[in-house]
């Protein structure tokens, strides 16, 4: 339930900026999918910095986020995104109703029952909630070799997002809209993709990842440290195999 531990919640807006220039973005043919039905009105649920969002205002449409930390607003509204700050289950509505629900990143950190009831009194009917995460998947030896450094420097972390152990979420939050009489049978599609990051950035991210951010500084710096020797050891750069989980599924007709 780690939408219920809030001092992780609100790390994240610690290093807005940085959030912005070290997380990625998402496929392209993640936003083929979701404009499928020509959406016009999307509203953007835990925005953040605005990177899912400003992939469907690129494609004309009108997007709205909800972001509950102030400083990410900023950083997404510098962006030309328009964000009402508040937490997705206290945000108001305010009667208007959306072509599309989307969340990158972000459905986690909402109480997955009030979350699905919320997006279907803000859906217009038959309309779609798309939900979507990246997650990295490491070659053994890099693998390995972070591995050895989190050991040394934060062993509760060995099963974190980064080293591609974390339980995924697509599948847990499929299976509970698939409980909600308000939704259609929910499908996951599955994107991959390469990349290399440089030691530089790959140090960049760590510290956008929420339980990096709420290690002490110290301990923070140690294993960043860490892990750069590791980096250097192996040629200096990371080699990511992306794999981004989308989960679609639709509003039920009144």
């Amino acid at each position: 339930m780690i939408h219920q531990d809030r001092r992780r919640a609100g790390s994240f807006g610690e290093a807005a900026e940085q959030y912005e220039r070290a997380r990625p973005s998402y496929p392209v043919e993640l936003v083929d999918a979701l404009m499928a039905d020509h959406p016009g009105r999307v509203l953007d649920v835990g925005c953040g910095t605005g990177k899912a969002g400003r992939l469907f205002a690129a494609r004309g449409c009108e997007v709205i986020g909800v972001e509950p930390d102030a400083r990410m607003a900023s950083v997404a509204r510098e962006h030309g995104l328009d964000v009402e700050v508040a937490t997705f289950e206290e945000w108001s509505a305010r009667g208007r109703v959306f072509d599309l629900v989307i969340s990158g990143q972000a459905w986690h950190w909402v109480d997955p029952t009030i979350g699905a009831a919320k997006a279907a009194t803000v859906l217009r009917p038959e309309a779609s909630l798309g939900l979507f995460w990246n997650y990295i998947h490491l070659d053994d030896e890099m693998r390995a070799a972070l591995d050895a450094v989190y050991r040394a420097h934060a062993p509760s972390m060995l099963d974190n997002y980064v080293l591609g152990t974390r339980a995924k979420d697509a599948p847990a939050f499929r299976d509970s809209l698939a409980s909600s009489r308000k939704f259609t049978g929910p499908w996951i599609r599955q994107y991959d993709w390469d990349a290399r990051m440089s030691r530089a950035e790959w140090l960049d991210l760590l510290p956008t990842q929420s339980d990096h951010r709420v290690l002490p500084a110290e301990q923070r710096s140690r294993l960043l440290a860490g892990i750069g020797d590791a980096i250097d050891s192996l040629g200096g750069s990371v080699r990511v195999q992306w794999e981004t989980e989308l989960i679609v599924t639709h509003r039920l007709a009144d």
